[in-house]
């Protein structure tokens, strides 16, 4: 069997677990989140591979780009990602990852950009089903209205998000 290296990392927005499989990280989610099983089982099923506690050299260098993110000293990320999910799923998450930072759309936005305009319920669907947070920027998704709507690690973490994203480098 395959193995996943697990490790926990205490950030500003709360506690996460990191994972990485093959040089790549496949796991950047909230510890604590509702869906956890539910991403668990998809991550180790589809890479035919089981949580091992462990570091490794991606996981370090998340773990230094995310400090760095935090402290207002990176805008964006070079980690090697693996999305484990449906073809679908890959291209919402995609689409994220071409929101630039600092910049917040809504689903409706993130349907038409991934040329699949009737498909919002799906697209907040994979939205939520997003493993890997922060870095594939899910928290840059809001309601229609400009409402914070559903976030992993909850509303008062995706406000600190936008929060620190809308602030950088305004002195």
């Amino acid at each position: 069997m395959n193995t996943i290296n697990i490790q926990t990392h205490k950030s500003p927005v709360g506690e996460l677990l990191l994972g990485s499989y093959d040089g790549k990280l496949c796991l950047l989610d909230f510890k604590y989140r509702r869906m956890r099983t539910t991403i668990d089982k998809r991550l180790q099923v589809g890479l035919n591979a089981e949580y091992v506690e462990e570091s490794s050299e991606v996981i370090e260098q998340t773990i230094t780009q995310l400090k760095e993110y935090f402290d207002g000293e990176r805008k964006t990320f070079d980690i090697s990602l693996l999305t484990i999910g449906t073809d679908f799923q890959k291209s919402v998450w995609e689409g994220l990852l071409k929101i630039p930072y600092g910049v917040t759309a809504s689903y409706l936005a993130l349907s038409k950009n991934i040329g699949n305009e009737k498909a919002v319920r799906a697209v907040a669907s994979a939205n939520g089903a997003n493993a890997i947070g922060i870095l594939i920027p899910c928290h840059r998704i809001i309601g229609s209205n400009g409402d914070l709507v559903g976030y992993a690690g909850g509303l008062p973490a995706k406000k600190k998000l936008l929060e620190l994203e809308n602030n950088l480098f305004t002195c």
